[in-house]
């Protein structure tokens, strides 16, 4: 999906809450969460399978080697 055709918060670093089921990237190591990349967090918590919320900063501009979503730099996350 291209970034372009979503929905933009309120801007880089804008402070969005998810919640859903953590599902896996195409490259190894790499989590989504609707049409969001996970970076950092709770890697046991989002492995799960359950529901989870998180929140964090969304890091459009952010470098990494996941090829989809966008970066959400995140701050706390708990089951759902």
């Amino acid at each position: 999906m291209d970034p372009d055709d979503l929905p933009a918060p309120s801007g880089i670093g804008a402070r969005i809450t998810l919640t859903g089921v953590v599902q896996p990237g195409v490259e190894a190591g790499c989590l989504l969460l609707q049409e969001y990349q996970l970076v950092g967090g709770p890697r046991e918590l989002f492995g799960a399978g359950g529901p989870v919320r998180v929140t964090g900063r969304v890091q459009p501009d952010l470098m990494t080697v996941c090829q989809q979503g966008i970066p959400l730099v995140v701050e706390t996350a708990e089951p759902a």
